[in-house]
């Protein structure tokens, strides 16, 4: 038999039901249960071992739990999967027959299950430490019952399908007598993996010391006040990288205290959690105290309690750990579950509880946390222990603290909180503090500006804001001491890019906003990521423009942000903005672009139907009910509900519970329109099953006879006919409030390109994102689009511009191997940039604005990049005279890039040693980054294999600190790599070549994941497809399923793309004489 057999197997009930499963390892079709019917024959129920479907869930923790159930007329049998078609290898087929049960049990035992897993190492990495040996197990009449030890492993996965701990901490008898039982338990098979709920936490005492700054270890005391909910004999609790030493409980009663102490320790290092067992079963109590020694590790990969590197610009105390030129700062990462790295405790985000924190440092460096210090007191010789205010009560991932030569510059907000100014901080290492004015600035602005929209005062006593050196994020929202990648919160008037302001005064916005929407009210599970992050990223934005109305944020979300949410949902393996979690240890991978970003347009889109003040009176009451809590999404729908007088939850429910987003393809009558939604996929191949949603779709029309400005419509059907339309001129989605598409007629793409002057700077950009993306997917053509934005060449606004550039690139680098097509196309950039290029020049104006410096920038790098001669000419003067002597010839921070790239490009040698150089010598806070998105342009060979790749994949040590990458930064030369249709294929190569080694040196799964989505995604051909399909298929990819995926599409759309507009193009160009 080629197949698994799984231990511990236990099937139910007592009335004869028929049940068919097949369980296929590595499958990848995937079905759910909607009810239970009396017959489940014929039905294909798939493990996968990141989606487990309902049936499939069931039979697994029945196996997992060991749980006792009866089967008096159902039967069944191993049978080969080969005869039964789209069946996965490797599968347990378990069909219904009339035989009697013990047909079933013998030949189970018959196989042998010690013998099977033992032979079976391709199926199995591991085996189950307990197996049925004994024939009385099968014979018992009525009756399965297994129990299990050890975890089974899926083939080439990393976690187990079902966990030992698990298995031992659940484990529970059950005996079913009724089918309606077995249906309630179908019904709740979606449940997540969590821990058991014997012990629910209320408070933790912290206290780390003995940090070793030579082998990276630390020693650290838990106390946890809890209650116990159940009797158990056991308690399990998360952990990874953590040993237990010593572990006591205390429960107590009126009169008395009774207290157990244990060292039996079991791990379940895939599960990451740690199980205590006592020898006495521990009482159910109101009140007890569970005190556990450990010792942890100060480990390098950017979670939990963790070590950065960085090259300090003074002299740091003297206590700082160095190795060669790199100094250390330590500092936590905990979101999503990697509290569990730096101690042993409940890492679920709704086992809120309050903290107490200490720990030991050296008398010459800063230790901060959460809450303000409340003592200090000396230890032994240069240490002292410093203990922090007890916090509110939040999740364990928002625990936070940090160690390191750290300074500070100061400010307070103008408001007062409990009779006091609120002081604000930003620190930094050593060197580097005046480079945090710019977001001391914001901060205070920011907490007051929320306080009073959200009508609750910022909760707690401080804000602190951290710059750490490396960092897996942007920046991580921990309750007043929120840390951030350097980038995101350092800015330096002198040496750093003005884009810089923008992002620090937006990243120091969307921390502040989650110290009320995400932890003061916190998401259940989860899950509901999107409520934390796509309103963070709203409210973000909301208070940016509030500070900067100049800067028209909303249109650079549009053209930014809604963008890049449209790239992820077009394609068919995205996800919905809710997405189901399991497992918690899956949800790295929905930090992306549709929880951020769509679920950002989702709140902008319902924000402007509702209006803003209406909107913000709702999320005002939502807080307010639910705050030192978890809540759901429904909460927030329901509170908006109440504030507006509309269903929200109806309006809203396909967009947060579906995949995808709608076009909307327009049609043209005499005085009217019709309109009919259908799903957007990039790669236009939309099946019927791929269509079933119908969106509330915002029309916002401009152009109605008789009406000024916008009528609020609505679709709430798959079409409609909209009467009385002024079709001299229309257009729907005005500011591009709505996520979605729209498809006009050709003939109206041209008209409205006649018509600028009566399309807002958003309405521009969705106009032409639009063509771009229905030229993409086929819905319209190349050409369309680019006769569309040759109106464009006396825009002069930056983020229209910037709009217009992105889409000629995109279709540049997909044709980029095509000689004819990428001279037209270099040529019709040329003429459409040409006299705005002349315009701005290269000097920076004291007097500009922030758009028209960001637009200079653009124009010099697009004009370099495709063969401006002038402007190739002055880069390159610029670029000889900053060599020969930097201080006497700086160049503009602006200038860098657009100076870089040319040279890159026309005298590559001298500017890779050039580059690599700056890289590890500058100063300035965005340097780093420059250099090597810049570096990643190379198109030699041999530089790119000899110098840049290990340059890239280096480690140090051993290699020089000026030769190797942190792995916090590797995603910005790896996606410029993949940019580059001569480096791309050469990075893949590498990766493939020494996979084991560049995992090794990414570490973290989070970074892992980035690498792959922004290395892989950008080839043309459906021969990378296969190739990436290949090259995985042996591989774990646990950490990263999702994003493979994704990249696969992504890739499948850029080829489909290419063979599909290539000779039509083509005819384009030659005709209108650009080719």
């Amino acid at each position: 038999m080629n197949g698994t057999c799984l231990n511990g197997m236990a099937l139910l009930d007592t009335t004869p039901v028929s049940i068919s499963l097949v369980i296929g390892v590595g499958s990848t079709s995937h079905h759910s249960l909607a009810s239970y019917p009396e017959t489940l024959e014929s039905s294909v129920y798939p493990v996968d071992r990141h989606r487990m479907n309902p049936i499939g869930q069931l039979v697994g923790r029945s196996w997992a739990r060991g749980l006792e159930l009866k089967a008096s007329a159902i039967s069944a049998s191993l049978t080969s999967p080969s005869a039964t078609p789209g069946f996965a290898r490797n599968s347990v087929l378990f069909s219904s027959f009339a035989s009697p049960v013990p047909s079933f049990t013998s030949s189970l035992y018959n196989i042998g299950l010690r013998r099977h897993f033992s032979s079976t190492p391709s199926v199995f990495k591991k085996t189950a430490a307990t197996t049925a040996t004994d024939n009385s197990l099968w014979s018992t009449p009525n009756v399965w019952k297994a129990a299990r030890n050890g975890p089974v492993y899926l083939r080439n996965s990393s976690r187990p399908l079902f966990p030992a701990s698990s298995a031992r901490s659940y484990c529970s008898t059950i005996t079913t007598s009724d089918k309606a039982l077995f249906a309630s338990r179908v019904g709740n098979m979606a449940d997540r993996e969590v821990l058991p709920d014997s012990i629910k936490p209320s408070h933790y005492v912290l206290s780390l010391r003995d940090l070793n700054f030579k082998d990276w270890t630390y020693k650290g005391t838990v106390t946890i006040d809890a209650e116990v909910v159940k009797p158990t004999k056991e308690i399990v609790l998360n952990a990874l990288e953590i040993k237990l030493l010593d572990a006591k409980i205390a429960v107590g009663h009126t009169k008395s205290t009774q207290s157990w102490e244990s060292k039996n320790f079991s791990y379940g290092e895939k599960q990451q959690r740690a199980t205590i067992t006592f020898d006495e079963e521990i009482p159910q109590a109101q009140k007890a105290v569970l005190t556990i020694e450990f010792e942890g590790i100060i480990n390098n990969d950017m979670a939990g309690f963790y070590r950065s590197k960085y090259k300090p610009t003074v002299e740091p105390a003297k206590s700082v750990p160095r190795d060669d030129e790199w100094h250390y700062m330590f500092s936590t990462q905990f979101e999503s579950c990697d509290a569990r790295r730096a101690f042993p405790c409940f890492d679920e985000p709704n086992l809120k509880a309050t903290f107490d924190f200490e720990i030991e440092v050296p008398e010459d460096q800063v230790a901060l946390s959460n809450m303000p210090v409340k003592e200090t007191k000396k230890t032994r010789d240069g240490w002292q222990m410093i203990s922090f205010e007890t916090s509110p009560k939040m999740s364990t991932y928002l625990l936070a603290w940090a160690v390191g030569d750290f300074e500070y510059v100061e400010d307070f907000t103008e408001r007062r909180y409990n009779g006091k100014q609120l002081p604000v901080r930003v620190y930094t290492t050593r060197g580097l503090k005046e480079q945090g004015r710019w977001a001391l600035w914001h901060a205070p602005r920011i907490i007051d500006f929320f306080s009073d929209i959200f009508g609750i005062e910022y909760p707690l006593p401080k804000a602190d804001l951290l710059a750490v050196h490396e960092f897996t994020h942007g920046a991580m929202e921990n309750w007043g001491l929120v840390t951030y990648r350097t980038t995101a919160v350092l800015f330096d008037e002198k040496t750093s890019e003005a884009r810089y302001r923008n992002r620090v005064a937006y990243v120091v916005a969307h921390e502040l906003a989650h110290q009320w929407f995400g932890n003061l009210v916190t998401m259940d599970w989860w899950d509901e990521l999107w409520l934390n992050e796509g309103f963070a990223t709203w409210v973000g934005w909301h208070a940016t423009d509030y500070l900067h109305p100049e800067w028209q944020v909303w249109s650079q979300f549009v053209n930014e942000g809604m963008e890049m949410a449209f790239k992820l949902d077009g394609i068919r393996a995205s996800h919905a903005i809710h997405v189901p979690v399991k497992d918690a240890l899956d949800v790295n991978q929905i930090f992306d672009h549709i929880s951020y970003l769509k679920g950002c347009s989702a709140i902008r889109m319902l924000a402007n139907h509702l209006g803003v003040d209406t909107f913000l009176k709702g999320v005002s009451n939502y807080l307010i009910a639910n705050q030192y809590g978890n809540a759901k999404t429904k909460a927030l729908w329901d509170a908006l509900s109440e504030a507006s007088g509309k269903d929200v939850n109806k309006l809203m429910g396909p967009w947060i519970s579906k995949i995808g987003h709608p076009v909307l393809t327009v049609a043209e009558e005499p005085g009217q329109i019709s309109v009919k939604q259908s799903r957007f996929l990039s790669t236009g191949d939309v099946k019927p099953e791929d269509d079933e949603t119908t969106w509330w779709i915002p029309l916002e029309l401009e152009g109605k006879v008789g009406a000024k400005g916008v009528t609020s419509l609505s679709l709430e059907t798959k079409e409609d006919t909209i009467r009385d339309v002024d079709t001299e001129f229309y257009k729907l989605n005005s500011g591009a409030s709505g996520f979605y598409r729209v498809n006009y007629p050709p003939e109206r793409l041209l008209k409205l390109g006649q018509q600028l002057d009566r399309l807002s700077t958003e309405d521009k950009i969705s106009i032409i994102g639009s063509a771009a993306d229905l030229a993409f997917s086929g819905y319209g053509t190349t050409a369309a689009l680019l006769s569309f934005v040759q109106g464009f060449a006396k825009e002069d606004n930056y983020l229209v511009w910037s709009q217009i550039l992105d889409s000629i690139a995109l279709v540049k680098s997909i044709f980029a191997d095509d000689e004819t097509i990428k001279k037209g196309l270099e040529t019709f950039t040329l003429k459409l940039i040409n006299d705005a290029v002349a315009k701005y020049g290269w000097e920076f104006p004291e007097s500009e604005s922030y758009l028209d410096g960001l637009l200079r920038k653009r124009l010099l790098l697009t004009a370099g990049v495709n063969g401006h001669a002038a402007v190739t000419e002055e880069a390159t003067k610029r670029f000889n005279a900053w060599v020969e002597d930097p201080k006497a010839n700086p160049l503009h921070p602006a200038l860098r890039t657009p100076v870089f790239r040319v040279a890159v490009k026309n005298d590559t040698a001298r500017a890779v040693e050039v580059l690599k150089k700056e890289w590890f010598t500058t100063p300035a806070i965005d340097g780093k980054e420059v250099c090597l998105s810049n570096l990643g342009f190379v198109r030699d060979t041999e530089i790119i294999k000899k110098t840049l790749l290990p340059f890239l994949w280096n480690k140090s040590p051993p290699a020089p600190a000026s030769d190797s990458i942190p792995s916090a930064d590797m995603h910005m030369l790896g996606s410029a790599f993949a940019g580059n249709s001569v480096a791309r294929q050469l990075q893949w190569d590498y990766l493939k070549n020494n996979w084991e080694a560049c995992v090794e040196k990414l570490s973290n799964p989070i970074v892992v994941d980035r690498f792959i989505q922004v290395s892989l995604g950008k080839f043309t051909d459906f021969d990378s497809v296969k190739d990436i399909e290949s090259f995985f298929a042996d591989k774990d990819t646990s950490a990263f399923s999702r994003t493979l995926e994704t990249v696969k599409d992504k890739v499948r759309g850029r080829a489909a793309y290419r063979e599909r507009d290539a000779a039509s193009l083509k005819e384009w160009l030659v005709a209108n004489k650009y080719a």
